[in-house]
């Protein structure tokens, strides 16, 4: 009751504080049309100076259209006033426009200096359009500023967010002087490129040459290189420093660090950091229901939604597809099924591909494959994303007996990528494909998969091969390719290179075939061993013989 009380207290106060912010929003647009109109009718649009100060107040009320007609009124604009208004269309997010407005000025005589030239490099990063932020870049050299840390700062930020690490990194290197953004860009593009290890190491750098402290985006960064780099030793490591530096109850690093536990298999620690934030934004709620989603919480993430919903903060896109990918792994359906269909209505978020996909997911397993088809077939996705729609088809459908979904299902996945999986030992990443056995320590890889198959064959595995590949093989064929799934080689590799009380961590990036998880299942109990497979989907904890997924993903 004591918290229901706090609750909707804390839910009054929001109200309260956001009807201030509103009237005090609108006292000052007041104040700002009648400054306007003032300036109208005195004729002092033509001082340029007036003008770029009104075109700055309309920028910081979000009043982008007025600004514009500032601007427009302007029989010269400077520099000042071509950069304002580009920064105020993208913080409208309408950083398009922004760039038009650019290529419209640079067909004027006002000539961009760094200020303007680092607005269409952040407009560009927004985009992620490399081929227009490569032009500002020739620009940044043709007039001399390749020397300016702002300027290349928002280069190396904008490379990262083009996922062109190794251009951000020469432009970083170039750089004779750099600052705490320079610094934070760069392992922030690292981190977002998947490249976990390098963006720690760059933080270590950072650190050794004592440059400074690091600020809450540079620790919220590192934290996110651990995050993609599921290194939960390396996260540990950062979440110290975090404690160090006193940035812990910051919104954005705590939302990170909730981001890393789960991602890293620790969800225990990731609530006890959620619940030390007084009041999370959505993306901490976010964050954690995401995370409850990978471990099957579906009940978790309902009462998280309803928490927040309470609290007055609003769920985006994000937030439900976690629910709903919480309710099709919890068996939630009826559940889902009423998120999905109040999201527009309640809400006011469309469904896309995405949350769609999910319920696809979601009528397969409770049998109604015909829907799940025809929605399948209905959504347009990208091939990352059809591996899971269809992933979940042939699951679903090998489950319930319906060889001719399954059949296509299956040539859809053939014809998509090779599986990986990377499993991570004594802090180091090694990657495993699916019947590539050009990998470390081969031939006792190959040696323990075999004593393996045979320990499972006496405890009456059959190898799931039955109704699992819907190809032209021989049954001796299947069963060799099923034993040669990246993850049977990435654990086999785990088993004779760590010790045994070490609980070994593999990433993949399909979903976990049912073979390979009955087989993980038997393994575990045979070789007295934890495993934690993160897949697509979810987490899944072998130990003594059962997975905590309770055979439900």
């Amino acid at each position: 009751n004591s918290r229901r009380w706090r609750q909707i207290q804390l839910s009054k106060f929001h109200g309260r504080a956001l009807h201030a912010r509103k009237l005090r929003q609108s006292n000052d647009l007041c104040a700002a049309f009648s400054t306007h109109a003032r300036a109208l009718k005195s004729g002092i649009p033509g001082s340029t100076a007036a003008a770029n100060r009104l075109i700055n107040r309309y920028v910081e009320l979000r009043e982008i259209e007025h600004a514009r007609r500032v601007f427009e009124e302007l029989p010269e604009p400077n520099v000042v006033s071509w950069t304002s208004l580009m920064a105020g269309y993208i913080a409208a997010g309408r950083p398009a426009t922004a760039l038009w407005l650019y290529g419209r000025m640079r067909g004027s005589e006002v000539l961009p200096n760094e200020f303007t030239l680092t607005t269409a490099a952040k407009a560009c990063s927004v985009l992620a359009d490399l081929r227009m932020g490569k032009r500002i870049h020739a620009h940044v050299e043709a007039f001399g500023l390749r020397g300016n840390v702002v300027v290349c700062s928002s280069l190396v930020d904008m490379y990262g967010k083009c996922n062109e690490v190794e251009e951000a990194r020469r432009v970083f290197d170039l750089m004779v002087d750099k600052n705490i953004v320079s610094w934070t860009s760069m392992i922030a593009a690292y981190a977002q490129s998947g490249k976990g290890r390098e963006a720690l190491h760059l933080f270590w750098e950072f650190n050794h040459l004592r440059l400074g402290f690091p600020n809450h985006f540079m620790l919220a960064s590192v934290v996110n290189a651990c995050s993609s780099s599921g290194s939960l030793v390396s996260g540990r490591i950062a979440h110290g420093a975090v404690i160090r530096y006193g940035h812990e109850a910051n919104d954005v690093v705590a939302s990170a660090l909730v981001d890393m536990y789960a991602k890293c298999g620790y969800f225990s620690y990731c609530e006890k950091v959620f619940r030390r934030m007084e009041n999370p934004s959505v993306v901490p709620y976010t964050s954690m229901i995401v995370g409850a989603a990978k471990y099957g919480l579906g009940m978790l993430s309902l009462g998280l939604l309803e928490e927040m919903v309470d609290r007055g903060v609003k769920p985006n896109d994000v937030t439900f597809l976690g629910i709903l990918h919480a309710c099709s792994h919890s068996g939630l359906v009826d559940n889902g099924l009423e998120i999905l269909e109040f999201m527009p209505k309640k809400h006011g978020i469309i469904p896309d591909a995405r949350h769609y996909t999910c319920v696809v997911d979601m009528l397969g397993r409770i049998g109604r494959l015909d829907k799940a088809y025809e929605l399948a077939k209905s959504i347009q996705v990208r091939p990352e994303e059809g591996a899971l729609l269809w992933g979940s088809l042939l699951s679903a459908s090998r489950l319930h007996g319906r060889v001719e979904i399954a059949t296509e299902a299956s040539n859809w996945l053939i014809k998509s990528n090779q599986q990986l999986s990377g499993a991570y030992i004594k802090n180091m990443t090694y990657v495993f494909s699916a019947g590539d056995l050009r990998c470390p320590r081969r031939n006792e890889v190959v040696s323990l998969l075999k004593e393996l198959e045979g320990k499972m064959k006496v405890k009456g595995y059959m190898g799931g091969i039955e109704g699992l590949v819907f190809v032209e093989v021989e049954e001796e064929g299947q069963e060799e390719i099923v034993s040669l799934h990246s993850e049977r080689l990435a654990l086999a590799f785990g088993l004779i290179s760590t010790p045994k009380w070490v609980t070994m961590r593999i990433m993949k990036n399909l979903r976990m075939c049912g073979a390979c998880h009955e087989a993980f299942k038997i393994i575990s109990e045979i070789v007295e061993r934890e495993f934690i497979v993160r897949d697509v989907n979810r987490f899944h904890h072998f130990k003594n013989g059962s997975c905590a997924c309770r055979d439900f993903w």
